[in-house]
């Protein structure tokens, strides 16, 4: 049986399981703490770090989806330093890759576009790399577009614990990382997809999308996860 722990956010006193993550505890209590790798139903990895928090006595910040509450456990979620980070976070996403909404087919739908008007974030300090990847259009039902990564790691995720066909990797090291299927090669010629779609459908941005949408008329269906872990315990 899960024990209950108290702990506050921002002041605020609040229950939780003793399993759940801080990020868990927050969202269960409708409190707002950013993210863009966390997606329910998935494993955690801590990788886009906008989760940040400040804990009491701990003397870094912290990852929310990552750390397990604790009995009397203090969290502060929107402080100056916090914020200031998460915009950093946000600053070099968006100047890490070639996101440009007007042209993409998740404008509208996108979720790292969602948190940078949330988070006040209208341009960015650092310099674009403007990075040279070409589109992967060899599936006859979805296409890849780097570009748009963020490099969260849901659709690895999702291909194997949820479909467990364990097609998309991450290759390369540092800003050099991308996605790969199987042993990189294209989409279209993998021998472990199963064109199930849930890849596309957990990625947060325009990275992954079906064949013949335009820019803006990408639609995802929300909490797929727990819709398919409902179809399968009823045996459907």
């Amino acid at each position: 049986m899960k024990k209950p722990v108290a702990l506050k956010f921002d002041g605020k006193q609040v229950q939780a399981d003793e399993n759940d993550s801080v990020l868990a505890a927050a969202r269960a209590n409708g409190i707002f703490i950013p993210s863009l790798c966390y997606y329910t139903g998935l494993s955690t990895v801590g990788a886009c770090r906008l989760c940040l928090v400040e804990i009491k006595g701990v003397p870094r910040l912290l990852s929310a989806c990552v750390t397990k509450v604790a009995q009397d456990m203090e969290v502060a979620t929107a402080t100056p330093k916090v914020v200031r980070y998460r915009r950093m976070m946000l600053e070099l996403l968006f100047a890490e890759r070639n996101h440009v909404c007007s042209f993409c087919v998740a404008n509208g739908q996108c979720e790292l576009q969602a948190l940078a008007q949330r988070l006040g974030v209208v341009h960015t300090r650092y310099a674009y790399r403007y990075p040279r990847y070409q589109l992967d259009a060899s599936h006859p039902k979805f296409l890849h577009d780097s570009n748009r990564c963020i490099l969260c790691t849901r659709c690895a995720r999702v291909c194997e614990e949820v479909e467990g066909a364990r097609t998309w990797n991450v290759m390369g090291r540092g800003i050099h990382s991308d996605m790969m299927t199987d042993l990189n090669q294209p989409w279209g010629e993998s021998p472990t997809c199963t064109t199930c779609g849930k890849c596309v459908q957990v990625c947060p941005t325009g990275a992954l999308a079906e064949r013949g949408v335009s820019a803006g008329e990408i639609r995802k269906r929300e909490n797929i996860l727990p819709y398919i872990e409902s179809m399968r315990a009823s045996g459907r």
